[in-house]
């Protein structure tokens, strides 16, 4: 596997730099504005929550190994940041249908409604964000950036842990 040093000789530093750069930027404006949406629903669920209910919503009811697996997370911190959408009603316990000493999350209606009306407000952001930008810009910059987190995934769970810093 090449190492960080091997890839930076065939890149021009400068626009590493640049890049380092712009999603450094990204990540503080994606934190401020939480890319809640627009409307009533904007910055009205928080980023852990939303992407827990979406993971639901699209694979269905899990147990909390699955889902912490499915999102590259440790099952503590899932079970952490369920809690309050169980305690809200978004997310319901239920028993496993093959396993009755197991317990799977699922996403309840409730649950249902209030990612919809999330999403809704988000797409509306991303409407307004790339008001300017043609569909296939849209589709260009989706696609890379869905590249550059499959590829940030890759390499972070190939990291060994972070110690800590002196």
């Amino acid at each position: 596997m090449p190492t960080s040093s091997d890839m930076t000789t065939h890149t021009d530093p400068a626009l590493l730099d640049a890049l380092q750069h712009q999603v450094a930027v990204f990540a503080r404006r994606a934190e401020q504005s939480r890319l809640g949406g627009v409307g009533q629903a904007r910055n009205s669920m928080d980023r852990a929550a939303y992407l827990l209910l979406n993971r639901l919503d699209q694979e269905g009811p899990m147990g909390v190994k699955a889902l912490a697996a499915g999102m590259g997370i440790d099952s503590s911190t899932v079970t952490r940041q369920v809690a309050p959408l169980v305690d809200s009603g978004l997310v319901s316990r239920a028993t496993h249908p093959e396993d009755g000493r197991a317990v799977v999350l699922q996403l309840s209606e409730r649950g249902h409604a209030r990612l919809e009306e999330v999403r809704t407000s988000r797409r509306a952001l991303m409407a307004l964000v790339t008001e300017q930008w043609s569909e296939e810009e849209r589709t260009a910059f989706t696609t890379l950036l869905t590249r550059f987190n499959a590829s940030l995934c890759d390499i972070t769970a190939s990291l060994p842990p972070a110690g800590p810093t002196s």
